[in-house]
């Protein structure tokens, strides 16, 4: 027998703090929509999983270890069968203490209460389940945010000359991973929901409110569909490269609340779609482990030590310049290892792995590509947060996302060492019996393969 249950809290601010994710600060006047914490807890076997998705920029440590001890103390849920992560909304307050804008410590000192109540509720309303896994696709949605230039190096979007551009730097992933958790009545209870795409849509640089932006779209669309009280819970993909603006013209919406709401509605057709067409599965397996990696910090670098002493020359120019010179001056990392856990969840055939990062796409695609399951979530922004996690090719390439201190934190082999140990894990979870029959090379020659402009 599967049980599960769903539940989300409010965890709103005030308008009058100050909004995370712009190298500026941006302070919020009012609230267009609320932010939220949701959570979905599944049980089978005598074994629990939860699953938890905030409406975040990103997860801080502090927060997830003091709810995962909370969680395993009143419900037994092991920590490594929990699950937390951002959707990584840029009109949300920061949640972590030093970084580009201030935190409010009252409200970030509410998050773990609200997390641990969620699952709480959860666990606490379950039902018998039916468990419904399915791949959709949208592959009209995203694109991938760098550029390739003719001289090697590569750029964040479109500026300057087109003829200098080669083609766009990577492909995407057009995937919309379900997993639909049904009653014994055939209700659609709760949803979980994964796909590739930065949450940065709604307000830009110069918001002055707090929203979810297109995920809270995505959960309404689903709602107006289900019922008010389907929870969707919106696991963010590996969209370290990834965004919204097309690199075509385009008369449609390309940013503000029409493109969030044109996003929500369009990956929410995409996961109803693939909802309509899951077929229930009769795996009961439910695991969880985490692995917490040490991969080294990035070290500063006597090129990016003559950039910054260029620029303090000539005189930043623009937040960006401005961010990279302080840091470059005050990084305290050089010589040390970062503490990276990466979590993989079984939920029957669907594996769920967590990385602590903004990921590139590539290898997210990687890591679906050689997984044994038959449907595979990556989830970023779980548990930590240490940055852009670049492929090792980009990683010096100049392109944002991969810059060093400035996005970039980890050593650039850390990618790789971190899907190389989620490949292990799900290798433990899964037999090789298991090991679903399309042929691994196909799956990962048609991941890669680079939607090309």
């Amino acid at each position: 027998m599967i049980k599960a249950g769903f539940a989300q809290k409010a965890v709103t601010p005030e308008p009058g703090i100050s909004l995370g994710g712009y190298f500026h600060d941006r302070v919020s006047n009012k609230v267009r929509d609320d932010l939220y914490v949701k959570a979905a807890v599944i049980e089978a076997g005598g074994s629990r999983v939860a699953i938890v998705a905030c409406d975040l920029l990103w997860m801080d440590k502090e927060i997830v270890d003091s709810a995962r001890v909370a969680i395993h103390e009143n419900l037994g849920i092991p920590p490594e069968a929990v699950m937390i992560s951002a959707t990584h909304t840029h009109t949300g307050p920061e949640v972590a203490d030093g970084e580009m804008v201030p935190i409010d410590p009252e409200w970030v000192a509410t998050l773990a209460p609200a997390i641990i109540g969620a699952v709480e509720e959860a666990a606490g309303q379950m039902f018998e389940a039916q468990l419904r896994p399915n791949i959709g696709w949208e592959d009209e949605s995203s694109f991938n945010r760098l550029l390739r230039m003719r001289d090697g190096t590569e750029r964040f979007c479109w500026a300057g000359d087109p003829a200098q551009v080669a083609d766009v730097a990577g492909p995407i992933d057009p995937e919309v991973a379900i997993l639909g958790v049904y009653d014994r009545e055939d209700n659609l209870r709760g949803l979980l929901v994964n796909f590739a795409l930065h949450v940065d849509v709604i307000g830009g640089g110069s918001a002055d409110f707090i929203s979810a932006d297109w995920p809270g779209e995505l959960a309404r669309t689903v709602a107006a569909v289900y019922g008010e009280d389907v929870v969707t819970v919106f696991l963010q993909g590996a969209c370290g490269d990834i965004n919204h603006c097309a690199h075509h013209h385009t008369e449609l919406p390309t940013g503000g609340a029409p493109k969030a709401i044109q996003l929500g509605r369009t990956i929410g057709a995409a996961a109803i779609n693939a909802v309509e067409k899951a077929e229930p599965t009769h795996d009961e397996t439910l695991h969880g482990m985490i692995e917490v990696l040490q991969i080294p910090y990035y070290v500063v670098e006597d090129k990016l030590r003559e950039e910054v002493a260029q620029l303090k020359e000539r005189g930043p120019e623009g937040d960006f310049e401005r961010f990279l010179i302080e840091r470059v001056g005050s990084w305290p990392y050089d010589g040390k290892n970062a503490d990276v856990p990466v979590q993989v969840l079984r939920i029957g055939p669907l594996a769920v792995v967590g990385l602590s990062g903004e990921i590139f796409v590539r290898w997210g695609l990687t890591i679906k590509a050689w997984s044994p399951a038959v449907y595979t979530m990556v989830v970023e922004l779980a548990n930590d947060s240490f940055g852009y996690v670049p492929t090792i090719e980009q990683a010096e390439r100049g392109g944002y996302g991969a810059k060093p201190i400035l996005s970039r934190r980890l050593h650039a082999s850390a990618g790789r060492v971190m899907s190389d140990a989620a490949f292990v894990m799900l290798n433990r979870l899964w037999g090789p019996d298991e090991v679903p029959c399309t042929d691994v090379s196909t799956r990962l020659e048609a991941a890669m393969k680079p939607y090309r402009s």
